[in-house]
């Protein structure tokens, strides 16, 4: 503290008008007259206020003997009290003096309780300790310098309770949070104080207000001090002590000052700085601190002030547009990589989520996963509330916002390229990373949501156009609304005609961006998180398996496993929870099904707002928009669904009335090629439909009700005949991809339609246009183009063929690798033999799982079409091959080759022979009754014997089916020995029959010749028919065949049947004479 201890005859003693006295006793005599309360004038008393603290005082205080008490006697009472007045309130502003007399001989009256004391000025004014307008600019700008202000603190008043908080606020050392506490002063003193102070007031509150200013503009003169830092500090306490809207109006007055004098440095350069230290500081942050919250609010408050926002969104664009990873290098783009996931893969350690999984409940697992979950939903929020604020503001910050935002899409167009997942390190150094595109997707996806409304007449606005516009330079981009690249390099659902020329907009609405970047977003995040919980979800359960294994063989790798699970299983949960949060799944589910609506009435031709109804057939598709819709769109689409079905089914039981949205994109895309030509695409289809289908595994309890939605729209469907047809189109169409890989996809594409098929099978509605499927194919078998259900029937055999076929082999080899191990036969093996031994197992294993998985559905899907469609598999287009098929199975099931197939573990290889063995006895009595099936059966040489019957009988005994299922069995077996009995003696009578009768082919009697018009070679009906259903070529010339080009060979039909007749006349008499 400064001394404060000069007597009042010192103080006169140096004023100059104390000599007019004869004594400086006079003069104090005189001063203390004058300092008598008089009564106020009518013209005093309309400026007076209450005696309060901060009130402005219209008298002299008694004791309040400052140096120019002399010098003021001479003038009017009232300039007196006015400049005491301004005096006081500029100390109650500012918090700095003149004045340093003992405080107890000062008024307390609207006096602060600590000051800065300025001696040096105090000095240089030789003298005056008063503040006035004149002093005061000079005042502020000598106490803005001084390096520690607390060290010249003096009380003001003669209290000496120690005031933390007085010293606080008049010692501050930094120079923005003090001139904002200042202008905080100074508006309170404008409320209070007399018309005729409101205008020293007001400079006071502007003279912070300029100051702030110079404290922006000229950093360097104000010595150890970070103002950029100061700044952000300040908004930071603004924001978690409620004052943000204070603080707001203060930087506003500043903004405006620097705005008007930028020739030291402009604007920008003031807040770049300020940027750059909230970049360094939220780069470091986790999604789970509140802190966050504090630095979020501050952009929202950034992307709200017109001045700061065109600030940062132009220091926001990243140096080198065309590196993805440079966009989340920026101050929006690390905000953006905020989340749960891991920050830098593979590294749990310093990981704060799901830290020890094995060791936590359930219910501790998901409490983590809410907490997230809470703190994701505020995340997404404020991030959707800054890029709406920035979209909204001016043109200028949307067109700079919306340029980021699309030149961030293209520039990690990389990210849903194959190669991307197969090589992660060059990946994280070229591209955004999950949590970017995670959070970018959510708040984009809460833009989209006012048009997201069912049946929305906005969504019809969507212009898909925008995605064939090719390069375009900033200022189209600007007046057109066309802001992401490259999308007229991507593949369309339906390729574009060569004569239709773009109907392009002359400028796009923010509806048709804002859905575009959406998708696209999801495309480049959602799909690649997706496919990476699968992985790890397999990987777990593999990893559990092997661990459990080595525990119960005390393996000392058991621990080191135990480690790998629980590191795997933490990234794991990590990413669930990222990836499952509840506000931004039904927000994306509110988008998929907008997109879905938007698709269908595009197949169906509408235009303008107006909805179009969907009825079948489908009207011929002209000038169609889907010809500009990216692949994209549907693969987003499909893939959130699959997603929904295996990490977060509850979501599909909340969309309600959406569910006949998806319903109806399925039906109108899955089975049309002509509005969704990739056959990849539509097989997904049909894993969504299994999505979005009730699932026929539902547990008794509770669970049942979340059914109810998905049943009630798969029961109600006004479509369900041309939904069924879809599904055995795409069934059929995937068996001809184009890809090289076909043969091994088009079992994975397959596997979900096997469930829906028994789902549908059913229910009333779908069973009866599946039969009507079957009825047309039975009425049209020699069609030019083979019946579609003939042609599913058909490839449903060869699939049931080849599947069981090859599970019968892998577990062959599995039973005998097993007996190896068991035998000790592997531990006289090298290590690296011994792995591959066990290698070799766990690879068949897998293969012979997956097999057997496949033919089972396949069995299972022939046992419930046989129940009531039988005139088709009696036809001997396909009577033969199923007989060949099912009789071929029972040789390995219950004939003579079962013990090859005894692993040790059934259901380690989902294995189920009963179930096999029960389904074929199933299909057998479903077709008993239809002649030609069973006169068909002894035909299979190959495999048909009674004794297989017979051992099927016994089997059947043995598994404990029904005895009236047995008993049918048996006199089916009874009924077909018969008949195979007749056929011998027919087969010996016909043994010698000439070549020219029998099929090339099957080398069989042709009882039905017909001649193909290419190769010229003769072959019997069925045979061809059967082949043409697989493969629509001349099996000898391979050129284009249908069945409508085969001609009968009637000539050699008549000579066989006259031979048959010899043979059967000659063998009546042979019989008559033995």
């Amino acid at each position: 503290m400064t001394d404060q201890g000069n007597n009042n005859n010192q103080n006169l003693s140096r004023n100059p008008f104390a000599a007019l006295f004869s004594s400086v006793s006079d003069a104090k005599d005189f001063a203390s007259v004058q300092k008598q309360p008089q009564p106020l004038s009518l013209d005093d008393s309309r400026g007076s206020q209450d005696d309060s603290d901060n009130s402005v005082s219209e008298s002299v205080d008694e004791n309040d003997d400052s140096l120019a008490e002399i010098s003021r006697s001479f003038r009017s009472r009232q300039e007196l009290c006015e400049q005491l007045n301004i005096n006081h309130m500029i100390q109650r502003i500012f918090l700095l003096t003149l004045d340093n007399s003992d405080p107890s001989l000062k008024g307390g009256n609207g006096i602060p309780p600590r000051c800065v004391y300025l001696e040096e000025m105090a000095s240089d004014l030789d003298g005056q300790d008063w503040l006035d307008m004149d002093n005061i600019e000079q005042a502020l700008f000598n106490r803005m310098l001084l390096p520690e202000p607390g060290n010249h603190l003096i009380n003001m008043t003669s209290s000496s309770a120690l005031n933390l908080s007085a010293d606080r606020d008049a010692g501050e050392k930094r120079a923005v949070p003090y001139l904002f506490s200042c202008f905080q002063r100074a508006k309170e003193e404008i409320k209070k104080v007399p018309e005729k102070l409101l205008a020293c007031a007001v400079r006071c509150k502007n003279l912070s207000v300029l100051n702030a200013r110079t404290v922006l503009l000229t950093p360097e003169i104000y010595v150890g001090q970070n103002v950029s830092e100061q700044l952000l500090n300040l908004l930071l306490e603004a924001v978690s002590g409620g004052l943000l809207e204070e603080v707001g109006e203060f930087l506003d007055e500043v903004i405006a000052a620097l705005l008007a004098d930028q020739e030291v440095r402009t604007f920008g350069e003031v807040m770049v700085p300020v940027f750059e230290v909230m970049l360094g500081r939220v780069k470091d942050l986790d999604l789970c601190q509140l802190l966050l919250n504090s630095y979020l609010d501050i952009l929202v408050y950034f992307s709200k002030q017109l001045d700061i926002a065109r600030v940062f969104v132009d220091y926001i664009q990243p140096k080198d547009p065309n590196n993805g990873l440079q966009y989340q290098k920026t101050l929006l783009g690390a905000v953006l990589n905020i989340s749960c996931l891991l920050k830098t893969p593979g590294v749990v350690e310093s990981h704060g989520y799901f830290l020890n999984p094995s060791r936590s409940s359930p219910q501790e697992t998901k409490v983590q996963e809410s907490n997230i979950h809470q703190f994701m939903a505020q995340f997404h929020d404020k991030l959707f509330q800054i890029l709406k604020n920035l979209l909204q503001l001016s043109p200028d910050t949307r067109h700079r916002l919306l340029t980021w935002l699309g030149g961030c899409l293209h520039a990690n167009a990389g990210r849903a390229k194959i190669w991307a997942n197969q090589m992660p390190e060059i990946f994280f150094q070229m591209y955004a990373s999950d949590a970017f595109f995670l959070n970018l997707g959510a708040a984009l996806l809460r833009l989209c949501q006012p048009f997201c409304r069912l049946r929305s007449p906005k969504l019809l606005t969507f212009n898909p156009t925008y995605c064939a516009l090719k390069e375009l330079n900033e200022e189209e981009r600007r007046s057109r609304n066309v802001h992401v690249k490259g999308l007229d390099k991507e593949t369309t659902l339906i390729p574009a005609p060569q004569n239709q020329e773009p109907e392009f907009a002359q400028s796009y609405n923010l509806l048709t961006e804002n859905l575009i970047l959406t998708q696209y977003a999801l495309h480049l995040g959602f799909h690649r998180l997706h496919d990476q919980m699968v992985k790890m979800n397999q990987s777990l359960h593999r990893l559990q398996g092997v661990w459990r294994e080595a525990q119960q063989s005390a393996s000392p790798a058991s621990e080191q496993l135990r480690e790998q699970f629980e590191r795997l299983m933490t990234v794991y949960l990590s990413t669930k929870a990222a990836a499952t949060e509840p506000h931004m799944l039904q927000g994306c589910l509110n988008l998929q099904v907008s997109t879905a609506t938007v698709l269908v009435q595009f197949s169906l031709g509408a235009s303008g707002v107006d909805y179009t109804q969907l009825t079948f057939p489908l009207p011929a598709l002209e000038n169609s928009l889907l010809c500009y819709v990216p692949e994209f769109f549907a693969d987003s689409l499909g893939d959130f669904f699959i997603f929904l079905r295996r990490f977060a089914d509850e979501v599909l039981e909340s969309s309600g009335p959406s569910l006949e949205q998806i319903l109806d994109f399925v039906t109108v895309f899955m089975g049309n090629v002509e509005r969704l030509k990739n056959p990849h695409l539509r097989a997904k289809l049909a894993e969504v439909l299994e999505a979005v289908m009730p699932h026929l595994e539902q547990v008794p309890g509770p669970a049942q009700s979340s059914m109810f939605q998905r049943e009630r729209a798969f029961c109600t469907y006004q479509h369900a005949a041309q939904l069924a047809e879809a599904l055995i189109t795409v069934f059929v169409d995937i068996e001809f991809t184009g890809d090289p890989h076909q043969f091994e996809q088009k079992f994975n594409y397959r596997r979900p339609m096997y469930p829906i098929l028994k789902y549908m099978w059913g229910k009333d509605s779908y069973r009866e246009s599946i039969k009507s499927l079957a009825r047309y194919a039975s009425e049209n078998l020699e069609a030019m183009n083979p019946p579609l259900f003939l042609r599913f029937l058909n490839l449903l055999m060869n699939d049931a063929i080849f599947l069981l076929d090859e599970a019968i082999q892998y577990l062959s080899k599995i039973k005998v690798l097993q007996i190896e191990r068991d035998r000790g036969e592997w531990d006289s093996l090298t290590p690296d033999a011994r792995r591959e031994k066990e290698s070799s197992l766990q690879m068949f294993g897998q293969l012979a799982r997956f097999h057997n998985i496949m033919s089972n559905e396949t069995i299972g899907t022939l046992a419930f079409l046989t129940s009531e469609i039988k005139c088709l598999f009696a036809h001997p287009f396909l009577a033969e091959r199923i007989i060949s098929m099912l009789n071929y199975f029972l040789q390995h099931l219950v004939g003579p080759k079962m013990g090859a197939l005894k692993v040790k573990d059934f259901t380690e290889f989902d294995f189920k022979p009963q179930q096999l063995v029960s389904d074929i006895c199933t299909i057998y009595l479903n077709l008993g009754n239809e002649e030609n099936f069973c006169s068909t059966v002894p035909k299979d040489g190959r495999s048909y014997s009674p004794r297989l019957f017979a051992q099927m009988v016994r089997v059947l005994k043995k598994i404990n089916k029904p005895g009236n299922m047995i008993a049918s069995f048996s006199q089916l077996a009874d009924k077909i020995k018969s008949l195979a009995d007749q056929q011998l003696q027919d087969e010996e009578t016909y043994a010698d029959a000439p070549d020219e009768f029998l099929d090339p082919i099957m080398s069989t009697l042709m009882l039905d010749p017909v001649l193909l018009p290419s190769s010229r070679v003769t072959v019997d009906r069925s045979t061809i028919a059967r082949h043409l259903l697989s493969d629509q070529t001349d099996p000898f010339s391979r050129s284009p065949l249908t069945m409508d080009q085969i001609r009968s060979n009637t000539e050699l039909k008549e000579r066989i049947q006259q031979w048959l007749a010899e043979r059967k006349q000659k063998r009546l008499q042979t019989g008559q004479s033995a």
